[in-house]
């Protein structure tokens, strides 16, 4: 691979590994990637380094695990190396387009290294589903009732399911179409910029990164992408299964009546993202540039479906649906591979860097696979080198507010077969999953059980917790901290006005 070769990396959040065709889904969400395996690997067991989305991207752009720096730090400190700034330095144009995701912003270094950065950040809050307005009385009234009704469980059962009700009825007055209920840029508004961007760089190498939404809840697909699918259904229906899967008072049970509509909402989000990719290629095929390109797609976590009694991506569910994603890597001498061990996404940076002729910087974590992955004998690498990691932070769900850093970290470390979740509070936990057997953790290992396994995989838990303290750049995190007490210190409200609060 010459060094002239471009790097186009799609990213797409909430993409869990079991709902793509090249892995195996049985409904067709991913033709267009399907079609690109005769000439790609197929990662059977890509693993992220973290999640939610602010602890994955650190090791899918800088090859740094998320804690490294300390529980307080989010995104990338400044002037720590990435994929960007290193490509930038080696002669490339770079550009990224995200669909509005806070935590991919210049707030957290994410446009370091880029020439152009369009984060599309102007529409509304995430994930806030907002209350019918109402006149002064009447909201009185409910308050009143509110109050009353937290008295007794069973009648405050009964008020949620009225207000419920009366919410719904409220809103599905005003018509509105998918595009008005959508909460981010769909697809093809990042890939008009993004065909846009590649046809000014002329017959410079570029590295360009999108990262897409449409899967991530709200979920809200382009009506197309349902009728592509073969899925009928409104968007008032549409708004009701978003307000009713968002709920915190039903249980499980009740869940499960709307999943298989919330799953095709789902799986239209990741259909309009391949059909958009596939637009992009095609441009690229045109203007001559898809042939010498290096082209991969990953996630940055995946998304929970009732697997575990649980929705969408809370940081302390670490379980499979969420941290086993797809990887596709094409690239022009690559012949096709699927290759089943593990692969952690701390190496993804430094292999794609290598697949171009790159140098990777000394600070990356990860190591390149590349030449692993072109014999096709990963999997023996793999064997002989041990486990990946992935960590996270309990509680953290409004990381923007640094108090929410704080919990205990939750690691889990994963070989082909087993995984130990450890979580370190007081008293420290640690479960241990045969995934052969028991492949969707339903029962831990009992403690007397695989006490050989256990202890090793352990040992290296306790080893990467200790390496995270003691190989920890603190001029790095310096940078980091001194970043953010400056934005706190200019405008103290904005960090809770961007979180939507």
């Amino acid at each position: 691979m010459s060094a002239s070769s471009s790097i186009l990396l799609i990213t797409v959040d909430c993409l869990r590994a079991d709902h793509v065709g090249f892995l195996g889904y049985a409904r067709p969400t991913t033709p267009f990637l399907d079609s690109l395996r005769k000439d790609s690997a197929v990662f059977q067991n890509a693993i992220v380094a973290g999640a939610p989305t602010y602890y994955s991207f650190p090791a899918i752009l800088a090859s740094r695990y998320p804690l490294a720096l300390g529980r307080d730090i989010l995104g990338l400190a400044p002037g720590e190396p990435t994929l960007a700034s290193t490509l930038r330095d080696a002669g490339y144009a770079t550009a990224a387009f995200t669909a509005a995701n806070p935590y991919l912003s210049p707030r957290f270094g994410y446009d370091q290294g880029f020439d152009v950065f369009e984060d599309f950040l102007q529409g509304p809050p995430l994930g806030e589903i907002p209350e019918p307005s109402g006149n002064r009385r009447a909201m009185r009234i409910n308050q009143a009732l509110r109050r009353s009704s937290s008295l007794l469980p069973p009648t405050r059962k009964l008020y949620d399911e009225l207000y419920f009700r009366y919410c719904q009825r409220r809103v599905s007055r005003h018509s509105a179409s998918f595009d008005r209920l959508r909460r981010f840029p769909s697809a093809d508004t990042l890939v008009d910029r993004a065909c846009s961007w590649v046809a000014s760089v002329n017959d410079r190498p570029f590295f360009l990164w999108l990262h897409f939404m449409d899967p991530h809840a709200p979920y809200y697909p382009p009506e197309h992408a349902l009728q592509l699918m073969g899925d009928r259904i409104s968007p008032a229906q549409a708004r009701y299964l978003n307000s009713y899967w968002l709920r915190s008072d039903l249980t499980t049970r009740r869940f499960r009546k709307h999943l298989q509509e919330i799953t095709a909402l789902y799986d239209a989000g990741i259909r309009w993202v391949d059909t958009q990719i596939a637009r992009l290629v095609s441009e690229l095929q045109r203007t001559s540039r898809w042939h010498d390109c290096i082209f991969a797609l990953t996630a940055d976590h995946g998304e929970e479906f009732l697997d575990h009694g649980g929705r969408y991506h809370p940081p302390d569910r670490l379980s499979e649906e969420i941290l086993r994603v797809p990887l596709l890597l094409r690239a022009p001498s690559l012949s096709a591979h699927s290759l089943h061990s593990p692969f952690s996404l701390i190496h993804l940076a430094p292999t794609l860097l290598d697949a171009a002729g790159v140098s990777s910087p000394v600070a990356f974590q990860g190591l390149s696979r590349w030449p692993r992955i072109q014999s096709g004998q990963l999997q023996l690498e793999e064997e002989l080198n041990g486990s990946v990691i992935a960590e996270s932070i309990t509680g953290s769900t409004n990381p923007f507010r640094s108090e929410d850093r704080f919990g205990s970290r939750v690691l889990v470390v994963r070989d082909g077969r087993y995984k130990l979740c450890v979580t370190f509070s007081s008293p420290l936990t640690a479960d241990l999953f045969d995934l052969d057997a028991d492949p969707g953790e339903r029962s831990p290992t009992p403690g007397g059980q695989s006490r050989e396994i256990r202890h090793r995989l352990l040992q290296q838990a306790l080893a990467h917790v200790e390496q995270s303290r003691t190989q920890r750049d603190s001029s790095v995190r310096l940078a980091a901290r001194l970043r953010d007490l400056q934005l706190e210190w200019a405008n103290p409200d904005s960090i809770l006005q961007t979180a939507g609060l």
